[in-house]
C-alpha cells in the first residue's frame, strides 16, 4: 500500500461508521427502540396471560388498556415521547371496542392485523409509485425531507429495497395469522401473536439498516436552508454597505 492510499483509507473509514452510527440513531428515534418493542408487546402479552388463566374476556381487556395507560403516564412523567405509547394505547382501545361490541375475545387483536395488513399492502403500493413509505416515515428523521426523491436516486433505491422488505415482512406475518383467526382459539392466536410480535420487525428494522448503511449520505435540507438564509443576509448587507454610508454619517457631515 502506497503512501497516498492510506490516507484514503483512513478518511472513509470513520465516514462509513458515521453513516451507520446515523442510521442506527435514526431507525432508533423513529421506531422507538427496545422501549418502543416492550411498549408494543406487553398490552397483548398481559391480555393472552390472563385470558389463559381465566377465560375473562372483560378482565382480560381492561388489565391491557390499564398497563397501556401506564406506559403513557410513565413517559409523561419521564418528559419523553409518547407517540409509540399512544400508539399502542389507541390499539388496546380500539382491540376492547371491537372484542367487547362483538363478545368473541380474539376480535381484540382484529384491529391489529387488519392494520398490520393494510401496512403491508401501504409499503408495497407506495413504493410501485415511486414514494417508498419507509422514505416518508425517515426522511424528516434524517433531516432530508423529500430530496430524496429527485436528488438522490442511490437513498431512493434503498428505500424502496427497504419498502419492499417492511412489505413483504407483514404480508407474510398476515398470512400466518388470518388463517389462525378463523380456525385457532382466543389463546392459541394470541401466543403466536406475541410471539411473532417483534422477531419480523427486528428483521425489517435490520434490512433497512442494511439497505440504509449502503445507500449514498442523506442530504440536509434544514441546514441547506440555514445556509440560504445566512446566504441571503450576507448579500442583503453587502449591498446595504456599497448603497454608500449609513444616514447618520451622513447627516453628521451636513
Amino acid at each position: 500500500m502506497t503512501s497516498l492510499d492510506k490516507p484514503t483509507e483512513d478518511t472513509d473509514q470513520p465516514l462509513a461508521g458515521d453513516a451507520r452510527a446515523v442510521t442506527e440513531a435514526a431507525l432508533f428515534e423513529a421506531f422507538g427502540g427496545v422501549r418502543g418493542m416492550v411498549e408494543t408487546v406487553v398490552p397483548g402479552l398481559l391480555f393472552v396471560a390472563i385470558f389463559t388463566v381465566n377465560k375473562d374476556l372483560h378482565l382480560s381487556a381492561i388489565a391491557a388498556l390499564a398497563v397501556s395507560l401506564v406506559l403513557v403516564v410513565v413517559r409523561l412523567a419521564m418528559k419523553d415521547t409518547v407517540k409509540h405509547a399512544f400508539s399502542g394505547v389507541f390499539g388496546v382501545v380500539f382491540g376492547v371496542a371491537f372484542a367487547m361490541f362483538t363478545g368473541n375475545a380474539k376480535d381484540f387483536y382484529l384491529p391489529g392485523m387488519l392494520y398490520t395488513l393494510g401496512l403491508g399492502f401501504a409499503y408495497i403500493i407506495t413504493t410501485l409509485a415511486g414514494v417508498p413509505l419507509i422514505g416518508l416515515i425517515l426522511g424528516p428523521v434524517f433531516k432530508e425531507n423529500l430530496s430524496w426523491r429527485a436528488r438522490n436516486p442511490g437513498r431512493k433505491k434503498a428505500y424502496a429495497k427497504a419498502s419492499w422488505a417492511w412489505g413483504m415482512i407483514l404480508l407474510a406475518k398476515c398470512a400466518i395469522l388470518f388463517p389462525l383467526y378463523w380456525w385457532a382459539d382466543t389463546t392459541q392466536l394470541g401466543w403466536v401473536l406475541v410471539i411473532l410480535k417483534i422477531p419480523p420487525f427486528l428483521l425489517a428494522v435490520y434490512l433497512t439498516w442494511v439497505f440504509l448503511a449502503k445507500a449514498p449520505a442523506p442530504i440536509d435540507v434544514f441546514a441547506e436552508m440555514e445556509a440560504e438564509e445566512q446566504a441571503e443576509k450576507e448579500r442583503e448587507a453587502a449591498l446595504a454597505t456599497e448603497g454608500g454610508e449609513p444616514a447618520g454619517g451622513r447627516h453628521r457631515r451636513g
